[in-house]
C-alpha cells in the first residue's frame, strides 16, 4: 500500500476536512490520500463541537484509511503524541481522544467510517501556530497551542503521518500500553452523563475504567469531564 499522505488534495478554505475525506473514500480513493486545509468553515470535534483555528495556524488534516481497528481514536491519538513527543513536547492523552499539554487541549481526533464499505476517515487538528488570545474568549482557558510558526505545519504534518503509520502496524496491546503511558485521567475524578467517579486507565478493549465507589463502570463512548459537571 501507499504511504500514508498520497494522494493529497489541499484546499486554502473548505467546511471541513473530515467531509471531504469521507466523500473521497466513499468514491472509492485509496488507503493513503490525505486533504488538508489552512483553514476550515464547519471543522467539526467530537459531540458536533466546532473546531476553531485562525486561517494557516493550525494542522487541520484527514486521511482516508482502508485498513482500520476497532481502537482507531485510540491509534490515531497515540500517534499524535508521538509526533508532540518527537519535538520535545510531552503530551497527555484525554480519553477517548483528545491531546493535552499542561492539561490543555492541543490536537482532537474525530475518526469515522463505515466498516461494512471498507473505509474510515480519520481527522486531526493540531493548534501548531496559534496564539491563544486569538481564539474565541471561551476557548482560551482550556486550549493550548505549540507555539511554533506557521512554516512550520508542514513539518508537524510530516511527522504526524509517519508516526501514524507506524502506529497503524503496531498490535493492540502495542498502543494501549502506549495510550496507558500517557494516560492523562488515570486516578482523577471524572464525570459523565451517568456519574461522576475516579479514572482507572483503559481495559483491553479500550473502554475507560470508571470507579464509583459502588460500582466499576466501562464507558466505550461519550464526552468525559475531569471533576464534577
Amino acid at each position: 500500500m501507499p504511504e500514508l499522505g498520497l494522494p493529497r488534495v489541499h484546499y486554502a478554505a473548505t467546511d471541513s476536512t473530515n467531509e471531504r475525506a469521507r466523500q473521497l473514500a466513499a468514491g472509492g480513493a485509496p488507503h493513503g490520500t490525505l486533504v488538508t486545509a489552512a483553514s476550515q468553515t464547519a471543522g467539526r470535534g467530537r459531540q458536533g463541537r466546532v473546531w476553531t483555528a485562525p486561517a494557516g495556524t493550525s494542522l487541520l488534516c484527514s486521511v482516508v484509511l482502508r485498513e482500520t481497528t476497532a481502537l482507531l481514536p485510540l491509534v490515531v491519538g497515540v500517534a499524535a503524541a508521538d509526533a508532540l513527543a518527537s519535538l520535545g513536547y510531552d503530551p497527555k492523552l484525554k480519553w477517548p481522544n483528545d491531546v493535552h499539554l499542561d492539561r490543555r487541549k492541543v490536537a482532537g481526533i474525530l475518526a469515522e467510517g463505515r466498516p461494512a464499505e471498507g473505509w474510515a476517515v480519520a481527522g486531526i487538528g493540531i493548534n501548531v501556530a496559534v496564539r491563544v488570545n486569538d481564539l474565541p474568549e471561551e476557548l482560551r482557558a482550556t486550549a493550548a497551542s505549540l507555539e511554533l510558526q506557521p512554516a512550520e505545519v508542514e513539518a508537524v504534518l510530516g511527522l504526524l503521518l509517519t508516526a501514524l503509520e507506524a502506529r497503524l502496524g503496531d498490535p493492540e496491546d502495542v498502543v494501549l500500553e502506549a495510550f496507558r503511558q500517557r494516560d492523562a485521567l488515570l486516578g482523577r475524578e471524572v464525570s459523565w452523563s451517568g456519574g461522576v467517579g475516579v479514572a482507572g486507565g483503559i481495559d483491553a478493549s479500550g473502554r475507560l475504567i470508571v470507579s464509583t465507589g459502588e460500582a466499576t463502570v466501562l464507558l466505550d463512548a461519550g464526552e468525559v469531564h475531569l471533576g464534577t459537571i
